[in-house]
């Protein structure tokens, strides 16, 4: 039983890091169609009540929560470095800085889904709602560099994206229990000598 606990631990660690990578590389193409279809439609970012197309200004709305996204991304990796500086992907025995450092990279994982999947649900309605897809396609033809999209998968995928994030964390919560059991097991067996 140890044996396999010690690499369902090193399995869910390395899962934990993919999954914080994964947020990071979402964060670097939630914008990307965004962008083909609405940068050159805004010919003035400080004017953005007058665009070309309308419900353009999603690209200028959405870029704080972006930036915030990716800067939260770089965290959540670096809270999986920590993880494994403090050895928790290959210790027998966990110690105090294991059940920490678990700890944080679930909760940030937790309040980084919540926040991630309000925003992308709301940035998703925005650009459903409020984007005249028929002036959009009509600014396409006549511009080279605009590209006609009705496209919801960047906003879609984010919702897979943060699922994967709680899946992974919530292997690491059964994790941190399995590995209390087992440890709790293990000195009961030294104390007892059976």
């Amino acid at each position: 039983m140890y044996r396999k606990q010690m690499k369902f631990q090193r399995l869910v660690c390395f899962a934990l890091l993919a999954a914080s990578a994964l947020v990071f590389i979402y964060s670097l193409g939630l914008v990307t169609d965004l962008y083909d279809a609405f940068y050159y439609a805004i010919p003035n970012p400080n004017r953005l009540d007058r665009t070309d197309v309308a419900g353009a200004r999603i690209y200028y709305d959405i870029q704080p929560f972006n930036s915030a996204l990716t800067t939260v991304s770089i965290v959540l990796v670096i809270l999986c470095v920590a993880v494994f500086l403090t050895n928790t992907h290959s210790r027998r025995k966990y110690y105090l800085s294991n059940y920490i450092t678990t700890s944080l990279i679930v909760l940030a994982n937790i309040g980084t889904t919540i926040w991630g999947v309000i925003n992308v649900s709301k940035f998703r309605h925005q650009f459903l709602t409020t984007v005249d897809f028929e002036q959009l396609k009509a600014f396409a033809e006549k511009s080279l560099s605009t590209t006609y999209t009705e496209s919801t998968f960047w906003f879609d995928i984010g919702y897979v994206v943060f699922g994967i994030l709680i899946i992974v964390s919530a292997l690491a919560v059964y994790n941190l229990i399995l590995k209390s059991k087992l440890m709790k097991e293990e000195q009961r067996i030294i104390e007892g000598g059976v």
